[in-house]
């Protein structure tokens, strides 16, 4: 049914040759779950509006919006959805609000595990700017398929409020987003294809300032001319599925990455937590987040990337691979998570696997201590970059572009 829907999205492009869409902006899915601040992805919603910002990565004239339903076990009924520019928190600008429609019907329904495309809706778009999606639901939705961390604010609001231009009623807000997988432009001026971030929770931008949009692709977006997209999910594994963290990098590579619209480069940052989580787990941090935790070799992991090399290649997306930052005096860190991360980034260095690759590891270590994160770049945790970290983990990226 999945593929379905999204082949009745693709022969409604074609109807119009003039469609080319680029996505400019996207969140990976993720099953609800409990997540790190409260969220609404357990109880779901019930007559009530969600509204969520983003901002693109990519200037249109046109923007049509994707939505998920990818753990969702029955079918989603949207009644009603809009796109308008942002005017800050919760309130859009006036005069830029559009309905939203779904092969021409004003509602949709996605299956079970399925997800759809909006029709186009005329909205015209600068490189960075906002983008208000509001969702209306009169019935009640179950448990909500959601990306945990938004790290900026989405709003609800009781009853339907579609139209609203002022944010009052949205009352309430969390960090994730709900339903929302990705905005695409269309009609701007022709450009590089997309680059997607994958990874985990430095990908997702954990540590970084919430709300201030200081994630590393965020600080790649003002660096480098096309789309930047973000397909990070906090606590993902290369090898294992995880109730909390989604699905295994190999498994949700090809949903989470290589079905973007447009997408060229791919840059995979990822196997901290494959084999953190075990060093975690020995040192008495028996927290639900740090399951599974297997004790995982650099000969696994090598292999996990090597997988998510040759799905790239296979679509013809140029892959880049990022070393392992520097983990000493973290929660993730131990004797077997410094050999294996050693072993794992001199793989990424020398083995030319890779199309490419940039060396977090050295670009960010201490100098004083090349295993451990420069204080100047830590959040506070020893394992995730700060605001500045980040400006210069895109810095590096972009050298290599």
């Amino acid at each position: 049914m999945q593929n379905l829907v999204m082949q009745d999205v693709v022969m409604r492009d074609l109807v119009n040759p003039q469609q080319d869409w680029a996505a400019a902006w996207t969140a990976a899915p993720q099953s609800p779950s409990t997540g790190f601040t409260p969220n609404w992805s357990q109880q779901g919603f019930s007559h009530q509006s969600v509204r969520q910002i983003v901002r693109v990565t990519h200037a249109g004239d046109e923007i049509r919006v994707r939505l998920s339903n990818a753990y969702g076990t029955a079918p989603l009924r949207i009644t009603g959805a809009t796109v308008a520019r942002g005017a800050g928190g919760a309130a859009v600008e006036p005069g830029t609000v559009g309905r939203l429609t779904f092969g021409g019907a004003r509602s949709a329904e996605i299956p079970a595990y399925g997800r759809i495309a909006s029709d186009a809706v005329r909205l015209p778009l600068g490189r960075g700017e906002p983008v208000a999606v509001t969702l209306y639901f009169a019935g009640t939705t179950g448990p909500a398929t959601f990306h945990a961390q938004g790290f900026t604010d989405s709003y609800r609001a009781e009853g339907d409020r579609l139209d609203a231009v002022s944010g009052d009623a949205f009352t309430e807000r969390t960090e994730s987003w709900y339903y929302l997988a990705g905005v695409d432009v269309a009609g701007g001026a022709p450009g590089p294809g997309a680059v997607v971030l994958f990874g985990d929770s430095v990908t997702d931008g954990f540590g970084s300032t919430p709300g201030a949009d200081r994630r590393w692709s965020d600080a790649l977006a003002e660096r480098v001319e096309g789309p930047v997209l973000n397909a990070g999910i906090g606590g993902n594994l290369v090898l294992n599925d995880s109730s909390w963290y989604g699905e295994r990098g190999t498994a949700r590579f090809a949903r989470d990455v290589l079905d973007q619209p447009g997408v060229a480069t791919a840059v995979v940052l990822q196997g901290l937590n494959d084999i953190g989580f075990s060093e975690a787990h020995a040192q008495g941090h028996d927290r639900p987040t740090f399951h599974p935790a297997p004790v995982v070799s650099a000969r696994e992991l090598i292999a996990g990337h090597r997988e998510l090399i040759r799905q790239a290649r296979a679509r013809g997306v140029r892959v880049v691979g990022a070393t392992l930052l520097p983990l000493k005096g973290s929660d993730h860190w131990g004797p077997h998570a410094a050999r294996v991360s050693d072993e794992v980034n001199d793989w990424i260095r020398t083995s030319g696997e890779y199309d490419a690759y940039v060396d977090f590891d050295k670009a960010l270590a201490a100098k004083s201590d090349p295993d451990r994160l420069a204080s100047e770049y830590d959040s506070g945790d020893a394992l995730h970059p700060n605001d500045a970290g980040y400006a210069r983990m895109a810095r590096e990226l972009a050298r290599v572009l």
